[in-house]
């Protein structure tokens, strides 16, 4: 394998990620940005990111995550389309090492961002891409005067509700919980929505189908009664787990799965950086993804002029 090395290497080319590798190149380090085979992360099926500086009416995640690839690859930043193997210390640089080739890198920022969670019942599995979805951009089109679920009540599940809601005939929102957790802008849009209907303390004991989905058997955890709701679709968003398990014995996780870090987005390990949706108590927003990759590139910069911990 070919060795480059760098002054900074990203892992992860998500929002944080990418504003990483942009705001480091654009402080004159030479950058790395390493990913898989998809560049944008989560943001890249939302239909319309809101609260976004610049943009008052919104923009999607699929035209927001090129737009600021293309900024980072302007400013100087190489990407790699490579999934990374093995992350390690040597003698004070990093090595990281991919299918593709290895690199070395003076300071290395942890943008992996995070996967959708499984409810872990029958039939999901099974019907994965026959009714069952993370993905609501991708499949309503499909779903046109349709009955659908969204299972969660968390801000995913409410976007992904509210990107269902026009094209589908009834929309129920399954929640596990007495409440909603997703921002206030988004309940009170689902609220006043005549297709959708809120079931709160509702959990999905399977998803039901033959050749796709039919409905599902939800159990209502305040009586214990359990019943079947029709349904041509499942869209599944209750949490999203770190994609930090590579990381076990290289820098301590929360209980979660998540980095921890200071408010300079530093790790417990001198020259390791974490930011975005990885990163413990990030708020899980875009602006916020953004706010960390920069923060994380400005930390460290200052790390390598520093040159010490």
């Amino acid at each position: 394998m070919n060795n480059s090395e760098f002054d900074i290497a990203i892992i992860g080319a998500g929002l944080a990620g990418l504003t990483a590798g942009l705001t480091a190149a654009r402080l004159g380090r030479s950058v790395l940005i390493v990913t898989g085979d998809i560049l944008g992360g989560h943001l890249l099926s939302v239909e319309k990111v809101e609260g976004y500086p610049g943009f008052p009416e919104g923009i999607p995640g699929y035209k927001l995550c090129p737009m600021t690839q293309v900024q980072a690859a302007d400013a100087g930043a190489e990407i790699s389309m490579a999934n990374v193997e093995a992350l390690e210390p040597m003698n004070g640089l990093w090595r990281i090492e991919t299918n593709v080739e290895s690199h070395t890198a003076g300071a290395v920022i942890l943008a992996t961002g995070t996967r959708f969670r499984h409810l872990g019942v029958p039939g999901e599995e099974l019907f994965f891409g026959k009714g069952v979805s993370q993905c609501a951009s991708c499949d309503a089109p499909l779903l046109r005067d349709k009955k659908a679920v969204v299972i969660g009540g968390g801000d995913s599940a409410a976007q992904e509700a509210l990107t269902l809601a026009p094209h589908v005939s009834h929309l129920t929102v399954l929640v596990r919980g007495d409440t909603l957790q997703a921002q206030a802008h988004y309940q009170d849009r689902l609220h006043a929505d005549g297709k959708v209907e809120i079931r709160y303390n509702t959990e999905v004991e399977e998803i039901l189908g033959e050749d796709g989905v039919t409905g599902v058997r939800i159990c209502d955890t305040a009586s214990g009664v359990t019943t079947e709701l029709d349904t041509e679709a499942a869209f599944i968003f209750i949490g999203l787990q770190p994609n930090a398990e590579f990381l076990d014995g290289i820098v301590p996780l929360t209980k979660s799965g998540h980095i921890p870090t200071d408010d300079r987005m530093r790790t417990a390990r001198p020259g390791l950086f974490a930011a975005g949706s990885v990163r413990a108590d990030n708020a899980g927003q875009a602006v916020a993804a953004a706010g960390d990759g920069a923060s994380a590139a400005l930390a460290a910069h200052a790390y390598l002029e520093e040159g010490s911990p």
